[in-house]
């Protein structure tokens, strides 16, 4: 018997059993093993996602498990093979997706919001949207791959190059994993954050870390550049400090990368924008480069991603994540086994 987590509405979650559905031409099905809990899965929880899903869906996207079954015309995959989802379902046909920008298609559907995700026993999904696996990768650790890929996609859209001083500001999932990529990039990272447990966690991965409450961050940086400032900054926490902040940090120049969903519009200094030039980089999910480079640098094992990790719940327990994601508890990383 396969189950699924599904949302039924404003913060309600079932996991029921569910009936798996054969692929049909193009598609394959997999036995899942793992998927993580994000914050779009919480914005969907608060039901801030009802407009474009429908329900009962079943959420998630961050996955890894193994090939069940193959539809028709599916070539180069079979049963038994190790994969992860890139969950993005494109039109293929517009004048975004023509230009080679598909991830962000303004018809793009989103495996997991606006289509069924991975939180179940046997999820069936479109051929193109998968990647292999390396042998010998633990299906748990490579739950993490879609994240990273984020990082990834952000890191390069910043175009942060060895030597430089970065700054990232939310020291949360998304921002912990930018700053990890971008210091195996060789930049100099520093990362801002207040909750207590993060900043512990963080440091004990050797990054840099400031409490903007109890510490001055411009003044930090200025300091530590010459008065220059930071090469590139990384706005991860979608709040309006860290939005007033970024471009006080950047030196003329700067790149500064937004890659937080802010819900709504907030201020941003644009005479500081104006007045040293700076470079502001919209950044949206990932593209497949970003997976590739997220699958090498976790199989490779330099990068200490499975530390980011800190709980491991069964799928009957999907809403407990979410409850902890919601209240700050001492949670970075929440992964589900959706084969328990």
């Amino acid at each position: 018997m396969f189950r699924a987590a599904q949302y039924l509405s404003n913060r309600t979650i079932s996991v029921a059993p569910c009936v798996p559905v054969a692929p049909s031409p193009g598609e394959v099905q997999i036995q899942v093993s793992h998927c993580g809990i994000c914050g779009t899965d919480l914005h969907l929880f608060h039901g801030n996602m009802d407009h474009r899903v429908k329900l009962p869906q079943v959420i998630g996207h961050e996955s890894s498990g193994t090939i069940t079954a193959v539809g028709a015309g599916v070539d180069g995959w079979a049963p038994g093979d190790r994969v992860t989802v890139r969950p993005l379902a494109p039109c293929g046909v517009c004048p975004t997706c023509r230009r080679g920008h598909s991830h962000v298609c303004p018809k793009l559907q989103f495996i997991g919001i606006d289509a069924p995700g991975a939180m179940q026993g046997l999820w069936t999904v479109p051929a193109h949207t998968l990647h292999a696996l390396p042998a010998g990768l633990p299906l748990v650790d490579a739950a993490l791959i879609e994240p990273i890929a984020v990082a990834c996609h952000d890191v390069r859209l910043g175009r942060v190059s060895p030597g430089e001083f970065a700054v990232v500001i939310g020291g949360g999932p998304i921002g912990a994993l930018v700053a990890l990529v971008a210091r195996h990039h060789g930049a100099r990272v520093v990362v801002t954050e207040i909750n207590p447990f993060r900043i512990r966690l963080l440091r004990e991965m050797g990054l840099e870390v400031l409490d903007p409450r109890t510490a001055d961050v411009a003044a930090f940086v200025a300091a530590e550049t010459g008065g220059d400032g930071a090469d590139v900054v990384f706005e991860v926490s979608g709040s309006a400090p860290g939005a007033e902040l970024m471009t006080k940090l950047g030196r003329v120049r700067a790149r500064i990368v937004i890659v937080a969903v802010f819900p709504k519009p907030v201020p941003v200094d644009l005479h500081k924008m104006f007045w040293k030039e700076q470079e502001m980089i919209g950044t949206r999910v990932y593209e497949p480069v970003d997976f590739d480079e997220a699958i090498a640098l976790l199989a490779a094992g330099e990068v200490p991603f499975r530390r980011l990790i800190t709980n491991v719940y069964p799928l009957d327990q999907v809403e407990k994540g979410l409850l902890e994601m919601e209240q700050g508890a001492d949670v970075m990383k929440i992964l589900v086994d959706c084969a328990s």
